[in-house]
């Protein structure tokens, strides 16, 4: 009897033409770093051999509901292509990979994918950075700060739980976290209101698809930061 392997929809239709590369995961710890934040470790199955390291590089996982798989973006977390070892940290909720990142133990695999992801620090490097995210795009932001060295950086957090103000960020420097609320309404009033002259700042935007846009305007329109100095983009659907 053949097998039956659930099947990835159109996206896969699309990254298939695309050539995207795939690669089977293979699950080698787990760390609770909060009762609603997880971190797992993988062997890449040979992925960053293939594949040049950038910072907030991310892969698409795909996730089986069913008889269908769905894909969601990560960031990677300390990738070691000499090891061939990459860490991917989950912020916990009820969907479909949340689950699956519960129930992961070493020996679990999972398929993932490459392609899509591309971002490379300003050259020549800008006077500062204003950073906006949550716990989903954490990863990310310290992906970003390991990068850009010694550079001010003004970050600002939206937290679901108490507990996300302990969450360990990459290196010290000016970070508000902000309680999310109104369907993260009060982020973008508190970016808002610490707006300052930031002309020759870069921004870096990435929370809901809800919040992304408009905190991205307030960088262009009250931080004065220039479109081309912004990169925003939607890490989660509220």
């Amino acid at each position: 009897m053949t097998e039956h392997k659930p099947s990835r929809g159109w996206h896969g239709t699309v990254l298939k033409l695309l050539r995207a590369g795939d690669y089977r995961l293979t699950v080698t710890g787990r760390r609770e770093i909060s009762p609603q934040y997880l971190r797992l470790s993988f062997d890449d199955g040979g992925m960053l051999d293939e594949h040049r390291v950038h910072p907030t590089m991310w892969i698409r996982m795909w996730f089986a509901n069913g008889d269908k798989l769905h894909q969601r973006g990560y960031t990677l977390v300390d990738p070691d292509p000499s090891a061939g070892t990459l860490d991917v940290e989950f912020a916990l909720h009820d969907g479909i990979a949340s689950q699956w990142a519960r129930a992961a133990r070493p020996g679990d695999t999972i398929e993932a994918t490459v392609l899509g992801s591309k971002f490379a620090i300003p050259d020549p490097p800008p006077t500062g950075y204003v950073i906006v995210g949550d716990t989903a795009s954490l990863p990310a932001i310290n992906s970003l700060l390991k990068s850009i060295g010694d550079a001010p950086a003004r970050v600002f957090l939206g937290a679901c739980y108490d507990d996300d103000k302990s969450l360990p960020v990459a290196r010290e420097t000016d970070v508000i976290w902000v309680d999310r609320r109104n369907d993260g309404d009060s982020l973008l009033e508190a970016v808002r209101s610490a707006a300052f002259d930031a002309g020759d700042h870069f921004g870096w935007v990435a929370c809901s698809n809800r919040t992304t846009r408009p905190v991205a305007k307030v960088l262009r329109d009250d931080y004065g930061i220039p479109r081309k100095s912004i990169k925003a983009q939607a890490y989660w659907m509220a």
